[in-house]
């Protein structure tokens, strides 16, 4: 009877080892699946940053992909753009009906649009068409959380596309693995639960978006901005040489 209860407590220690390393190794593949994104740094301190990133969706051999970088974009300009984007929260048809639409905020508050207009001017005029710009803003919460607003944008023509990936969302960051939020700055690290607009409307262009974007919410955080309706007729974006 003794035999048989040590039997079994050796196969519980061994069954938990076991388990223990499969787990590891599996959160060790995971780990090295995720890709690692070549970056340049435009501007970094302790909470912040903008960089240029290698943008995937931008194919060898297909130049329409490519973006219309680099671009001359006045921070004064970027300035107006960052105080017309808004955001508010979503709500389920049903909520809609009983409290009506959620109101409106800026999506950048005064101090963050101070940070972000000349350093994503600056951005944009020394990416090349294979690049996309990006933000990363946090304030710390606690000792292992931080609020985080982060996104990315670039230019096709006179297109502006500005993504508001992640807004005042709370991250906690992990005692071991991968800081995910600092690594990959345009993927949500909550589910939406916000829209993007932008003022003035008629500069804003429509778009079709397919299955997979509404899925995983795509189509809530992406506004696409045409530069020459917020411009004077003669006024068209620059490139730069």
């Amino acid at each position: 009877m003794q035999f048989q209860m040590k039997n079994e407590k050796c196969k519980i220690v061994v069954r938990g080892v076991f388990t223990f390393l499969i787990l590891n190794f599996t959160l060790a593949l995971v780990a090295c699946a995720v890709p690692h994104v070549s970056s340049r740094v435009v501007y970094e301190d302790p909470t912040n940053f903008v960089r240029l990133e290698f943008d995937h969706r931008v194919l060898p051999d297909r130049l329409e992909t490519r973006h219309a970088h680099p671009v001359a974009i006045g921070a004064d300009e970027m300035t107006a753009i960052l105080k017309g984007l808004s955001v508010r929260n979503y709500r389920l048809r049903v909520h809609t009906w009983i409290s009506g639409e959620a109101d409106f905020e800026p999506a950048f508050t005064e101090a963050e649009i101070e940070l972000l207009a000349e350093k994503l001017a600056d951005a944009l005029a020394k990416a090349t068409p294979e690049e996309r710009v990006t933000y990363y803003l946090s304030t710390p919460q606690t000792s292992v959380k931080r609020q985080i607003t982060s996104g990315g944008l670039y230019m096709q023509g006179s297109e502006l596309h500005f993504t508001l990936s992640n807004h005042r969302e709370i991250y906690g960051i992990p005692a071991h693995g991968m800081v995910y939020d600092r690594r990959y700055p345009v993927l949500p690290i909550a589910p939406k639960d916000f829209e993007v607009f932008f003022d003035p409307g008629h500069a804003v262009v429509p778009r079709n978006f397919s299955l997979w974007d509404v899925i995983w919410g795509l189509e809530k955080d992406d506004v696409v901005i045409d530069l020459n309706k917020l411009r004077p007729a003669k006024s068209v974006a620059s490139f730069l040489p």
